[in-house]
């Protein structure tokens, strides 16, 4: 009898994982003026030193939610940079201006639905057990030459706004998973893979919490090794050649295994 995971569970069940990595306290070493965290006069200060720089030096940058002068998008980017005004403007600044370029805000299902039917990814319609939006995809379903590079990049950046939208109040991360059941060098998409993951640093940082890699074949290890070098620090967030059993063993609920598996005979 051989099984095999179904990553998506019957309707109305619930999508249970449990992270393998948990996130392990931080020490804090010593105090210093950038931790603004624990100053929360020191943050405002730098949320308005930063809001009037952007206006100051980038005027052309849109205003209004995830434009200059939103303050929870500064704040967060100033997390990102460890509250240096400096950095985070000029993070900032060219997250906002890829923004616009980019037609972020003109997304929809529909400019998306060409290829968001191939079914090679979406966001998962149930979070984690740690209520974390799960963003899934299935590598062997992606043919590079199939669709124009731009609408995998469109439906990329959709579905991570999507899997942002659906963040629980106090939630600030998103987990990804990469099915390589069956996949093949016909799949293989390092210029994409690379857009994926300077998404996430450049215009997205500190949203992704983890990346599991699940039943990588042999074929994928070049690949792995040639974008490696390319994910910067997010290359550490992966957790490769995680297997079937160890999902369930060690990731998914066994209390939902029934709901989690589908048994082939």
């Amino acid at each position: 009898m051989a099984c095999c995971l179904r990553l998506r569970p019957p309707p109305g069940q619930p999508f249970d994982l449990v992270s393998i990595n948990p996130k392990k306290h931080i020490k804090i070493a010593k105090l210093c003026i950038r931790n603004c965290a624990a100053n929360p006069e020191n943050t405002n200060k730098l949320v308005v030193e930063v809001k009037e720089s952007l206006e100051k030096e980038h005027s052309y940058l849109p205003v209004g939610k995830n434009g200059r002068d939103d303050e929870e998008l500064i704040l967060w980017f100033l997390k990102d940079r460890k509250f240096s005004a400096e950095e985070a403007i000029s993070k900032l600044a060219k997250a906002i201006r890829w923004r616009h370029e980019f037609g972020v805000s003109e997304l929809s299902e529909e400019s998306v639905q060409c290829v968001a039917e191939t079914g090679k990814a979406y966001v998962h319609d149930h979070l984690d057990i740690y209520n974390r939006p799960v963003l899934i995809v299935e590598a062997s379903k992606h043919f590079p030459e199939e669709h124009e590079y731009h609408d995998d990049e469109r439906l990329c950046v959709f579905l991570i706004e999507k899997a942002l939208r659906k963040l629980p109040d106090g939630k600030e991360e998103i987990l990804g998973i990469f099915d390589l059941r069956g996949f093949g060098m016909q799949n293989a998409d390092i210029k994409f893979l690379t857009f994926l993951f300077d998404a996430f640093y450049y215009y997205y940082p500190r949203r992704l919490c983890e990346v599991l890699f699940v039943e990588a074949p042999f074929v994928f290890k070049p690949v792995w090794q040639l974008a490696k070098p390319l994910l910067k620090s997010y290359a550490s967030l992966v957790r490769i050649n995680l297997s079937i059993q160890f999902l369930v063993l060690k990731v998914f609920s066994v209390s939902r295994y029934s709901t989690l598996l589908h048994l082939c005979f």
